[in-house]
């Protein structure tokens, strides 16, 4: 469409005026010269992309604009950063080359942008997802700055907004990319305003029934909470002043991801989800008092309300690793209900809200940002480490990102924060890797424990090393940081390939004994006659002893005898299946009713055991390397990681029309116990047309039933018709559908 002198003249309007606005919320405090620096930048963009448009039509230079407000105001970065954000495209969508801007810029700001500019595609084998390829190349510029990954958070938090109108298996893409790795960066670096947006609007897209139920369930609770953190404010509010503290209220609604979450976890409907709010008194206190007054206000809302002791938590004592503070206190409040109230000074607040870019402020520039450096410097660790696939590395890295911290201690009281589930033998290797190397054994709190101990906060733990010790396969099992991991797996590594050598020269002599030469048949041979991977695996067990003399005998007496039907037997054997085998598939083929792509083709494929997905559930097809088609429900705990690593191996599949066929579903069933529950469920079950119960377990214990039935059902709609039924018996409490039939 062409656009008029009028439209053009609006468009630079809105353009000029975004960019005021820009220089307007800038959080830092611009100098004249940073001005300078963003308006070149600023007009560089324009220029290159003046005639670009999105796909909703609006000018391009609209998103690096809205991208870089993201990153001067939420994120709290200045003008270097602003610049680069504004020019994050310009290499890779115009002419513009990286020397291009270091020549008008400088070496910082080109290095930026081409950490910005989308890593070149490169061919890799469909076995290693082009996702987490990019996604290892993304953290790797890490190692070079950190803006880097801030600025790319806030282009996708962009995106994320701005996505209304794209295609929807693009949007269900993107999203589960953003929920997979770009909401838990966020978090990690202290962005907790930008990882609630990432996480709702990567929910709005990926499971949109799901938010728009929750959003619409929230607007209709919101008057009723608004007057229930009133009511609690105005308690507060008087003891508060009459104390002289100055400080504002505010309430914050959990987001729509975590109470999406906290159903999931706990099996509850959004009625049932307790603290879906929590009050927050942010208070202004010079430095020296900070501590001071935080737990005086903790006194005050404990004079009015009973606070549950297991719940306290204290972030100000000793703070998160991705710098966060607050004192956390959960209160019984008005109505029998749990309400969180997070006390934090305006500085901690400011630091929650932006993450380690406020630290900035409070310490100066480059001042001591010592969670964030230690945590780059455990990231640069596991980069240079990475050996395996980049899907392997990336969930890794994700470990590391979403863990939840404990605190430990050294035998001398120094504090070290791992995450939560750490072993003894992780703290070992947090230390030093080569005391975790020669790590004997462990005492925690003074007591010997096994090395895969889980620690909790507050253990004093205490390694015992040995000169002779030396890692084994075990080990792997014991830890759970990649940090430990990854140090266990190089020195197995290295001893494998040392063990590995010293069987090969040992096959060569044993095989010329037998007149036979170890060359690349050979070895190849004798890899499938052991029924082993690799040649590796072939020599490391010679080495160890594990193929013996005699079994090689064997193999050699083959060699010679039947060599060549045994090779004329494996080419030829073709797979041949009974014949009433394909009859059943040709029947069930009919049957099957399950379609693929846009085309709706009747492909083969297999249910995945994960999620056991039954006819009526929404469902994807996801292309595997070895077993063909697996199909998974769309809120299988697996699906955000293979949409987000996988998406080019995903074809969209439904269900047609299912009477034919019928499915396996398992009910978990609890609630109080009372004579003739078991009698009553069971006849409300079997009462069901169309329903079979194939298993059932029930236990009662102290008055408590439980109980897990597995049936048979046609569609899901059958399946919710049970389980609305199942509710409706007297002392049932709960009923959910489990997805794995372990």
């Amino acid at each position: 469409m062409a656009m008029t002198e009028i439209d053009i003249e609006q468009e630079n309007k809105a353009i000029a005026k975004e960019y005021k606005e820009l220089l307007r919320i800038s959080y830092q405090t611009l100098t004249e010269d940073d001005k300078k620096l963003i308006r070149k930048a600023f007009d560089v963009a324009v220029e290159a992309h003046k005639d670009q448009r999105r796909k909703s039509g609006e000018a391009y230079i609209f998103h690096p604009i809205a991208v870089a407000k993201i990153v001067a105001s939420e994120i709290g970065l200045g003008a270097t950063s602003i610049a680069s954000a504004l020019m994050h495209d310009v290499v890779e969508d115009t002419d513009v080359t990286v020397e291009d801007i270091e020549r008008m810029f400088n070496p910082k700001i080109a290095q930026i942008v081409q950490g910005l500019t989308k890593i070149a595609q490169v061919k890799t084998d469909q076995e290693i997802s082009m996702q987490a390829e990019n996604f290892r190349k993304m953290l790797l510029t890490l190692n070079d700055d950190v803006r880097v990954i801030l600025i790319k958070i806030a282009d996708r938090l962009h995106n994320m907004q701005t996505m209304e109108s794209m295609a929807e298996y693009k949007q269900a893409k993107i999203a589960s990319e953003t929920l997979y790795i770009y909401a838990p960066l966020a978090h990690r670096l202290g962005l907790y305003n930008i990882k609630t947006q990432l996480e709702d609007l990567g929910l709005k897209y990926t499971e949109p029934a799901v938010y728009n139920n929750i959003v619409s369930k929230i607007k209709e609770t919101k008057e009723e909470q608004d007057a229930y953190i009133k009511s609690i404010s105005e308690v507060l509010k008087a003891s508060l002043d009459a104390e002289g503290i100055q400080y504002t209220i505010k309430g914050r609604p959990k987001s729509i991801y975590s109470i999406r979450r906290k159903m999931l976890a706990q099996g509850v409907t959004f009625d049932e989800v307790y603290d879906k709010f929590a009050l927050r008194i942010i208070y202004k206190a010079s430095p020296q008092e900070e501590k001071f007054l935080a737990w005086k206000i903790y006194s005050i809302v404990t004079d009015h309300y009973r606070p549950s002791p297991s719940r306290l938590r204290d972030w100000i004592s000793s703070p998160k690793s991705t710098g966060y503070e607050a004192l956390h206190i959960t209160v019984m409040g008005p109505k029998g209900r749990w309400v969180e109230i997070q006390v934090r000074s305006e500085r901690m607040d400011e630091i929650a809200e932006k993450g380690y870019a406020a630290h900035y402020k409070y310490k100066g520039n480059g001042g001591e940002e010592h969670g964030l450096e230690t945590w780059l410097n455990l990231l640069k660790e596991a980069l240079e480490n990475t050996s395996g696939n980049a899907v392997d590395f990336v969930e890794d890295f994700k470990l590391n990102l979403y863990a939840k911290e404990i605190y430990v201690f050294t035998p001398k009281g120094e504090i070290k924060s791992l995450p939560k589930g750490a072993t003894s033998l992780d703290f070992a290797f947090s230390i030093h890797s080569e005391i975790g190397m020669r790590t004997r054994g462990t005492r925690v709190n003074g007591k010997l424990v096994p090395l895969n101990h889980v620690l909790n906060s507050g253990d004093q733990v205490e390694v015992i090393t040995s000169q002779n010790q030396k890692p084994n396969p075990h080990w792997l099992d014991y830890v759970t940081t990649s940090r430990a991991k990854n140090k266990i797996k190089n020195v197995l590594n290295e001893s494998t390939k040392r063990i590995a050598e010293e069987g090969k020269e040992l096959l060569t002599r044993k095989l010329r004994h037998m007149k036979i030469v170890l060359n690349e048949t050979t070895t190849n041979e004798l890899v499938n006659y052991f029924k082993l991977k690799t040649s590796l695996d072939l020599f490391y067990r010679v080495g160890v002893g594990s193929i013996d003399n005699q079994q090689l005998k064997d193999y050699a007496a083959l060699k010679s005898n039947t060599l060549m039907n045994f090779f004329k037997n494996k080419i030829k054997r073709s797979p041949s299946l009974p014949q009433e085998q394909i009859q059943k598939e040709e029947i069930s083929r009919n049957y099957d009713l399950l379609v693929f792509g846009k085309e709706q083709d009747k492909l083969d494929y297999k249910l995945a055991t994960c999620c056991n997905p039954i006819p009526g559930d929404d469902v994807f097809g996801f292309v595997t390397i070895n077993e063909g088609i697996k199909v998974h429900k769309k809120d299988c705990p697996n699906a955000i990681r293979l949409q987000s690593n996988f998406a080019y191996r995903i074809i969209q599949a439904k269900w047609i029309d299912s009477t034919q066929e019928e499915f396996k579903a398992t009910l978990k069933i609890t609630g109080m116990d009372s004579l003739g529950l078991t009698n009553e469920l069971t006849k409300v079950i079997s009462n069901n047309m169309h329903v079979n119960i194939q298993s059932i377990s029930l236990s009662g214990n102290a008055g408590i039933f439980n109980g897990q039935v597995t049936v048979v059902v046609q569609n899901n709609t059958i399946l919710k018709k049970l389980i609305e039924n199942i509710k409706k018996i007297d002392g049932i409490d709960k009923v959910t559908r489990i997805n794995n039939n372990k």
